[in-house]
């Protein structure tokens, strides 16, 4: 290792240090109750029209925010989603269960840029915008077609639409080996909603960048 590569390593910590936090400022639209699940975050109950201001740290890598759906926790925030779940736990600590809509993100990473997408490779299960709202990026996106409505048979799942791999567990449809392409499946998602992904591979029109210390709105049912 060169001592300019040590130096980058130890510049890095630093560098996410005085670099912005970025706010995510989430809202439900949506006509009925969602409960928002986020890593990092934990997660919230919104009703129509609340929103949840969530403070996350510069550096931050694998990230996602996602709604959840007809769930019911007690007073100590133990319960069950029917969409999105996450271990029966209204503050998440781990990813939610299929089928569920994904705002998906990655802060500060090559350039100092914000990287962020919208998937449906988990699935769909409410309409979502993920749109920066800060520092003059201005491009955002959004899948708002009524998937669950049009969802073909195969994929049908109580309260949303799963992706197929979920449903058949292979390698053509979950790209285990890093080595596949669209299926008419993932084209039913794309031609719905051109600007997320429909598969694991389908990077090319489906990431996003900002600069580092952008910040971000999301939008269910925008």
């Amino acid at each position: 290792m060169t001592f300019s590569t040590i130096s980058t390593y130890l510049l890095l910590p630093l560098l996410f240090h005085f670099a912005s936090a970025a706010v995510f400022n989430i809202r439900n639209n949506c006509p009925y109750t969602v409960w928002a699940g986020a890593v990092p975050g934990g997660g919230r109950q919104l009703n129509p029209g609340q929103t949840w201001t969530l403070n996350v740290a510069a550096g931050t890598e694998r990230a996602r925010i996602w709604p959840r759906t007809n769930c019911n926790f007690d007073a100590s925030g133990r319960g069950r989603c029917q969409t999105g779940d996450c271990n029966g736990l209204l503050r998440c600590q781990n990813y939610g269960t299929p089928p569920n809509s994904l705002a998906e993100y990655a802060l500060n990473q090559y350039n100092n840029l914000d990287f962020f997408d919208i998937s449906l490779v988990d699935g769909f299960n409410v309409p979502i915008e993920f749109s920066p709202n800060s520092g003059g990026c201005t491009r955002g996106i959004r899948c708002t077609t009524d998937i669950k409505g049009q969802c073909p048979n195969q994929l049908r799942a109580p309260g949303g639409c799963n992706n197929p791999c979920t449903v058949f567990k292979t390698d053509q449809y979950c790209c285990n080996s890093g080595n596949c392409g669209p299926t008419d499946f993932s084209r039913f998602f794309k031609a719905r909603c051109p600007d997320a992904y429909s598969y694991p591979k389908d990077d090319q029109t489906s990431t996003f960048t900002c600069p580092g210390g952008t910040n971000y709105r999301v939008v269910f049912c925008p």
